[in-house]
């Protein structure tokens, strides 16, 4: 099934606010040639990724009370690319009022 705006909105479990990216997020995106709007797809419909079930439920808890809700990423190299490269995680990170949702690497925290 093709999803389009609709379709995602209307799955949207909270407001993501202005969407931004740290430059090592950015870099590594680029060269993992991911789409941040893969990532915040994910999240905002509650897929929060590979974060532990406290932190899973923490999230959920956040999303009924207010609080900040975080997703953790795993990102595997491009399977064309020639380098040997390891996998990396990308943080995405929607602060407690909503107003924004950052895309960080865990170093840049």
């Amino acid at each position: 099934m093709k999803q389009t705006s609709t379709t995602i909105q209307a799955r949207s479990r909270f407001e993501l606010g202005d969407l931004c990216y740290t430059p090592g997020a950015q870099a590594l995106l680029i060269e993992y040639r991911i789409s941040p709007f893969q990532l915040l797809a994910r999240h905002v419909v509650g897929d929060f990724g590979n974060v532990c079930a406290e932190d899973a439920q923490t999230n959920e808890e956040a999303l009924e009370l207010g609080g900040r809700v975080m997703s953790v990423y795993v990102l595997t190299p491009p399977k064309d690319d020639n380098a040997t490269k390891a996998s990396a995680k990308v943080w995405v990170i929607t602060e407690s009022d909503r107003s924004v949702t950052t895309l960080l690497l865990p170093e840049e925290y």
